[in-house]
């Protein structure tokens, strides 16, 4: 799929309107807003994308991607608060924090605007359904696994994360702690947080680097942190000696295979992600669907998402990257 040109968009501007130059849509169209942990980071642009192309599919549908400026809950509130007053139908929204978003949430819903979260959960009482973009265990594996494999003999790794308290950051790590048994001669020696901003988690790396002389891996969970960790990797002189792995995109962490300072990282494709949480937020918003546990809701060309007994539901699994294949995938997302 080529990328479309896409313009970031501020709380309340229609997406839909701005691409068409025309003021309001039609009475009967249905609003449905796909709310990010911060605007302008690429992979929930890519998101955007993605829900883009659902909502031009379904027809009728009016999209409005918007976030804060910063990865903060108080900011996604604000936003929340505005897509209330607005009235729109659906909000599909990736959590900064799961509990100091929820009530605003509710307060969503109790005006009859459909609530999903999506990538980062919010607290049951906020939302009606929640997607992973995979399994939290298969993702919590995965990203100690890319770590192990390349350090045959055992070695000291770091987490660099987003926020302290981003629910799918911290939900991935627990998951990573439970499996350290197979990996007895890894040592985890550190976990900081760079808060999704880049001058951050590129201090953060740089830290680590500094603490332990004798560090092996950075594991990032993050896209932002990941691209950070590695540019600071490179501009140590350690690339091939620290492998920064974890979450990434690979538009953005092709440079980084080329150097050598990560060997592999894994992500799912943020654009098919974004295409079924509004697949997901417009077929409960029209009532087609119902979220409840054991319901399977379709997500359009990505198939059905079955629900589990916290209404949580799997998309797919996570997909690795490295030199043989980051050519192929670069220009996509």
């Amino acid at each position: 799929m080529k990328r479309r040109n896409f313009t970031k968009l501020v709380t309340g501007l229609s997406l839909a309107a701005s691409l068409m130059g025309t003021s309001a849509m039609a009475q009967d169209d249905m609003r449905i807003a796909l709310v990010a942990k911060a605007l302008g980071i690429g992979f929930f642009e890519a998101a955007a994308e993605g829900a883009q192309e659902a909502a031009e599919e379904l027809g009728n549908v009016e999209l409005i991607y918007t976030g804060p400026t910063d990865t903060t809950a108080e900011g996604q509130i604000e936003v929340i608060n505005s897509l209330i007053a607005q009235g729109v139908d659906a909000i599909a929204i990736s959590a900064n924090d799961p509990d100091a978003v929820a009530p605003a949430l509710e307060r969503a819903m109790q005006r009859g605007i459909a609530v999903i979260s999506w990538d980062s959960g919010v607290a049951e009482s906020g939302r009606m359904m929640h997607l992973n973009p995979s399994s939290n265990e298969l993702i919590g594996n995965m990203i100690i696994k890319l770590a192990a494999d390349n350090l045959p003999d055992g070695g000291q790794v770091a987490i660099l994360s987003a926020s302290a308290t981003a629910t799918n950051q911290n939900i991935w790590i627990e998951e990573m702690n439970k499996v350290m048994g197979n990996y007895p001669d890894i040592e985890v020696v550190a976990t900081v947080y760079g808060d999704d901003l880049a001058d951050k988690s590129y201090r953060e790396a740089q830290g680590l680097m500094q603490s332990y002389p004798d560090l092996d891996a950075i594991i990032a969970p993050t896209s932002v942190g990941i691209v950070a960790a590695a540019q600071a990797v490179e501009d140590a002189g350690k690339a091939g000696e620290i492998n920064v792995t974890g979450l990434g995109l690979p538009s953005e962490m092709a440079g980084a295979i080329e150097s050598g300072a990560s060997e592999s990282f894994a992500i799912w494709n943020p654009i098919d992600l974004g295409y079924s949480a509004v697949m997901i937020a417009h077929a409960l918003a029209t009532g087609e669907a119902t979220a409840e546990p054991g319901a399977s809701i379709s997500m359009g060309r990505m198939g059905e998402v079955t629900l589990d007994d916290t209404n949580s539901g799997a998309m797919a699994d996570p997909f690795v990257y490295d030199s043989s294949n980051i050519d192929e995938f670069k220009s996509i997302f």
